[in-house]
């Protein structure tokens, strides 16, 4: 017969083990294999190359990890089809149909 302090013993290392489980995958996913980018060496600037390269905006939000103020972004009412691409690298991130309003303004 299982009691209160067995179950929830059984309880808490189940959920331990799932959430670790799914931690692990979620790590796996974020890690990009570089191999696999074209002309990812053309890509390694020096912080003075990004900083001439890139707007003082983008340069904070791209390489300082900074963001932008809420309802600020040129793109927020942006409706034209099309392909978003990084402002860094030029590489396609998404099709406009996939652009949704998040009530955030981000």
């Amino acid at each position: 017969m299982m009691d209160r302090r067995k179950f929830l013993g059984a309880a808490s290392m189940t959920s331990i083990a799932a959430f670790t489980a799914a931690a692990g995958g979620i790590a796996a996913m974020a890690k990009t294999d570089v191999s696999s980018i074209p002309d990812y060496d053309k890509w390694q600037l020096s912080e003075k190359e990004w900083k001439e390269r890139l707007s003082p905006e983008a340069y904070n939000v791209l390489r300082k990890e900074g963001t932008e103020r809420p309802w600020t972004s040129q793109f927020n009412d942006e409706k034209r089809e099309g392909v978003f691409a990084c402002a860094g690298c030029g590489f396609d991130l998404f099709t406009s149909d996939k652009k949704f309003d998040s009530g955030t303004g981000w």
